[in-house]
This record gives structure tokens, sequence and C-alpha cells, in this order.
């Protein structure tokens, strides 16, 4: 196969790399919806706890999905391997479709009570099974139909598209929440973008069922080449094991969380912390994505001339020291009354340490009735930046706020109607002064930088197609063919799974537990560094690499 004339891309490598891009957009608009709307979902699906519980717990349930990706790369991988690429992806966008559709029908905890949140994990359960076996056939069906010279390219559709996906699903839910308004968008509207996933799911079907097997599996099954065994062999060898963990740390870590912080964490910390509206959040996070996307190709194309490792550890460095800037600049030009307020009129949460709880409470069972946990349970549940100051021993917690200071209380000991009337109290008087210190409900629409916001969140976006555009050439290329399909699944979702879709939930954890609104951040930097430290080490050069080689 060689390039048409002019540098474009042949009609037949055009039809390849469409069908299994569309597709994979399509894909990518069913997992992206539910994070998106997990603020919006946990209302609904986990309305049994308080307000921070239910968003920590749409969070971790989104997280379910990416936890099951390697289980599906372990089913899928070998499908792939011993059964060919074409009709294994096929499978994958159909329970992956489905299971999006039937979200979008799912009674709420108001009506089914726990039966609601069982059968919402279920399906994303069966979201990130058939995830894990869809990344990788796509990324080996077009890399296994493309020129040696130009794979990083070609596979770089893969990528943008899945960026487009986001898009996609960012351009349904702004559009629908300006049909219906927010109040019935938050009631019942957001389930269309679910249900729309039905026509996705069909044109999906349609264009996949058009694809041949690839090139190289052919090849492969007529020579009697296919592997008998692809789990044991990817998994029981040591050099296809190491190689595969090389690459989960020193690949797929750095970008997976990196995607993450730009696409869906950015969006949290926009909304949830900056107290920007949904709608203009997602219209920014929107536009930045589109203008990202195309650098998707560029840089694809650039990694077929300079090699993939120079880009994903690059970008993974240049992350690292740019996520505190790109934040704090976020919370400056979305909020500038929040950031003047923290500036002028600092938070602190004076307290024995040892009376202090982890408030990080998933289950929402934890009871808070010591005074440092009543305070900091206030300000965790309405994003308050916050220093801790120790206190002697045996202290009431108290919180200054600027000059002010307003003691907690110990409700340990007092009776549940007592102790809800102090609570009460008590967070009123802690909420009138951070009023009067400046500190706003709502982030003003007349105060934000726009432009600034679209050009911050942008360069997350450039970051994010820099590391994940040559990933998918570089996973294909490190792995034989007679395994690929398992022997690189495996890391990659395991490292997207385990690793990048963790990110939201472990991010406002450690926000919640330290005070610090920029404290998740040390999450994806710290994998950052590690992919720079086990990629440069362990990890080869891949550009050119021949796929239909047995090694």
């Amino acid at each position: 196969m060689r390039p048409a004339a002019g540098g474009g891309i042949p009609r037949g490598e055009r039809k390849v790399i469409l069908a299994s891009s569309l597709g994979t957009l399509f894909e990518w608009y069913d997992f992206f919806l539910y994070g998106a709307l997990a603020a919006i979902t946990s209302k609904h699906f986990f309305s049994a706890v308080n307000d921070t519980a239910a968003f920590i717990f749409a969070l971790l349930t989104f997280s379910v999905g990416f936890a099951a990706r390697p289980f599906g790369a372990l089913v899928f991988g070998r499908l792939g391997d011993r059964s060919g690429r074409k009709y294994t992806f096929l499978v994958t966008i159909v329970v992956m479709g489905l299971s999006t559709v039937l979200v979008g029908c799912l009674p709420s905890y108001a009506s089914i009570g726990l039966a609601a949140p069982v059968l919402l994990v279920a399906l994303r359960l069966l979201q990130g099974l058939a995830l894990g076996g869809e990344y990788g056939g796509a990324a080996i069906y077009v890399a296994e139909h493309a020129p040696p010279e130009r794979r990083g390219y070609y596979t770089s559709w893969i990528q943008a598209m899945a960026a487009l996906g986001l898009l996609l699903s960012l351009g349904v839910i702004a559009g629908t929440r300006w049909l219906l308004g927010e109040e019935d968008f938050a009631a019942w509207g957001w389930r269309i973008p679910f249900l729309l996933s039905a026509l996705l799911l069909l044109i999906s079907v349609w264009v996949r069922l058009s694809l041949d097997e690839s090139p190289v599996f052919r090849r492969m099954k007529e020579e009697g080449r296919l592997s008998k065994a692809p789990l044991s062999e990817a998994l029981g060898q040591w050099r296809y094991l190491k190689l595969g963990i090389a690459a989960m740390f020193g690949i797929i870590a750095g970008q997976a969380t990196l995607w993450y912080a730009s696409q869906f964490y950015s969006l949290y910390f926009l909304t949830q912390t900056m107290k920007v509206d949904g709608l203009t959040a997602n219209l920014l996070l929107g536009l930045a994505v589109a203008l990202a996307a195309p650098l998707n190709l560029f840089f694809g194309a650039l990694s077929d001339r300079v090699g993939r490792k120079p880009l994903i550890l690059g970008g993974c460095l240049i992350a690292a020291l740019a996520y505190f800037p790109i934040f704090q600049g976020l919370a400056h030009y979305a909020n500038p009354a929040l950031a003047e307020a923290q500036r002028r009129a600092p938070v602190q949460v004076i307290a024995d340490a040892d009376a202090c709880s982890f408030q990080f409470n998933p289950v929402g069972a934890a009871a808070f009735t010591r005074s440092c946990d009543i305070a900091k349970s206030y300000l965790a549940r309405n994003a308050v930046n916050y220093a801790n100051v120790d206190a002697p021993a045996g202290s009431l917690a108290k919180v200054r706020v600027g000059n002010m200071e307003i003691a907690s209380f110990e409700g340990g000991m007092l009776a549940a109607e007592e102790r809800e009337a102090r609570l009460q109290a008590f967070q009123a008087e802690l909420r009138d002064a951070l009023r009067q210190a400046g500190y706003p409900e709502k982030a003003d629409p007349a105060a934000m930088n726009r432009p600034m916001i679209v050009l911050l969140l942008l360069a997350l976006g450039v970051l994010s197609a820099m590391t994940y555009a040559p990933v998918a050439a570089a996973m294909v290329e490190l792995f034989p063919s007679r395994i690929r399909y398992t022997a690189m699944s495996l890391p990659y979702h395991a490292g997207n799974g385990w690793i990048g879709g963790l990110m939201p939930p472990m991010a406002f954890a450690m926000v919640a537990a330290s005070g610090s609104i920029y404290a998740g951040l040390w999450y994806p930097l710290a994998f950052a560094l590690i992919t720079v430290v086990v990629g440069s080490l362990l990890l080869p050069e891949t550009r050119g690499a021949d796929l239909d080689e047995d090694r």
C-alpha cells in the first residue's frame, strides 16, 4: 500500500480509516456522556446520600467502567487474536451502544430504590468491558492497513475522532440544555443524549459491517501462524509481560492522566470548584477540544518523522511543569472574585490534627460530629480552599476567614435535634463570613475571561494531542502480530482504566482531604514524571517496525 499521488490517502485506506475512526467517535461519545453528566446523574441514582458523597459515588461509578476495561481486553483481545480484528470490534460496539441506551431508560433511586445504582453499575461494567476490546481493535485494524512510513498519521485519526466523540457529546448536552433549560434538563432531559445513542449505534454497526479483515491477520491465518493461546503467551512469557508493564507506565500512565485532566478534570474543576455554570463550562471546553482535535493528525504525522518517544515523553514532561500554572490560571480567569477572595482573605482551619478525620466519605455513612470534621466537611462540600493550622490537643476547631474566626462545636454528645440546630447555625455563620470576605456563591459570567479560559484549556488539549496521537502506532508496533490484540490491549486499558480512569475521584478525594483545590493535580503530575523516567529507560523507539514480523 502506497500513498496516493500528492501525498493523500488512497481510497481503500480512506474507507478503513473512516470506518474504524467513525465507530470510535460514536463509541467514545457513548462513554464520555456519563463522565460529563456525573454531577447530574449523581442526584438521580445516589440521592440517598449527601451531595458530596453522591458526586464522589457518581465519579466512582464512572471509574467502574474504566476498571473493567482490562478485563474486556482479556476477553476481546483473545477473540481478536484468534477470530479476527473486524468481528471482534463489531461485537464491542453493539455491547457498548446498547449499554448506553439503557442508561437513559433506567428508573431513578426515588422510583426503584437500591436497584437503580446497582443496575447503573452493571451497565457501566458492560460499557467498560466493551471498550476494553474496542480501541485495540480499531488501532490494530488501521495500523495493519497503513504503509509503515505513514502509520502514525493513519492511526492518529482514531485519536482525533476520540476527541470529536467528546465534542459531540458536549455539543448534544449543551444543545439539550439550551432547548430544555437547566431545570428540565436536570430533571429528565439528561436522558436524551443517552437515548440518542440508539441512532449512533445503528450507523456504527452499518459502517463496520462494510469492512474486510486486515491483511496481516488474513496472512497469519492462511499461513497457520495464529497463536493458539494468546493470553498465556502475552502474560506467561517474561519478555512480553515485561514489555507490557513498561508500556503501561512508560507510555500510557502519563498520557492517560493528561487526557483525563484535559478532557474531564478540567470540566469538574470549572463547574464544581470554580462554580461556573454547566452550559458555559461545556461550551468553553467544547471549543478548546474542537481547536485541539486536528492537532492529533499533526502530531501523528510528526511521529512518523521524529519517532513516537520524543512526542510522548516530551509532552508528559511539559505537562508536569504546566499543570499547576494552567489550573491556577483557570481559577483566575473563570472566577476572579473567588481568586481575589482567596488572596485577600485566606481560609484556615485551626484544629488539633489528631481530631480530624479523612474527608473522603464515598458511602455517606460517616457521621462527622467532631468540631474539626464539622468545619472541614462544610468547606470541602462548598469547594472552599483552606489551609490547616495545628492547634493544641483537645482544643475546639475554628475556621479563620481573613480576620474573622468562627468556632465550630463538638456534636458527639448532643441529641440529634440539637446537633442539627447547632450545625445549621454554624454553617450559616460560616457562610455569612465567607460572603462578607467576598467568596461568591457562583462565578460571575460578566467577570469571566472566556478567551483566556479557552486558551488555557487549549494548552492542555495541545499537550494531550502531543502525547496521545502517537500512542496507537507505538503500542501496535511494540508487539508481534500473533498476540498483538491481547498484548497491546492489556497495558493500554490497564493504564487508562486503572490509572487514568481513577483520576477524577482520586483528585477529588485529595482536594477534600488536604483542603487545597489544586491538590488533585499531584496525581497526574506524578504519573507524567513516572512515564518520562520509565519510557526513557525501558522502551525502544518503534517507528517503522515490521508489523508482520514474528518476534
